[in-house]
């Protein structure tokens, strides 16, 4: 299963739970599993968040792969500049 960090301020939406081992095989079906789990943080996944998949920054990456011995990070969108 993929290890999975919330970072920044998500976890108040998750009862302070920060990390999650999930077996998603997709961005997609990792933000399913989540709002699942935890319905208040739906809102917040569907506004956009950057995904960092094993260390590769991606946004609006729905399709991404997720292999089961990969740690995804989910932060807050990045600006451009």
């Amino acid at each position: 299963m993929a290890h999975i960090v919330l970072m920044g301020n998500l976890r108040q939406y998750t009862g302070g739970e920060a990390e999650f081992d999930l077996d998603a095989r997709t961005v997609r079906q990792l933000f399913t599993m989540l709002s699942d789990r935890h319905p208040t943080l739906t809102p917040h996944l569907a506004e956009g968040l950057a995904v960092a998949i094993d260390g590769q920054i991606y946004q609006d990456a729905w399709l991404e792969a997720i292999e089961p011995e990969s740690e995804v990070h989910l932060l807050p969108q990045i600006a451009g500049g």
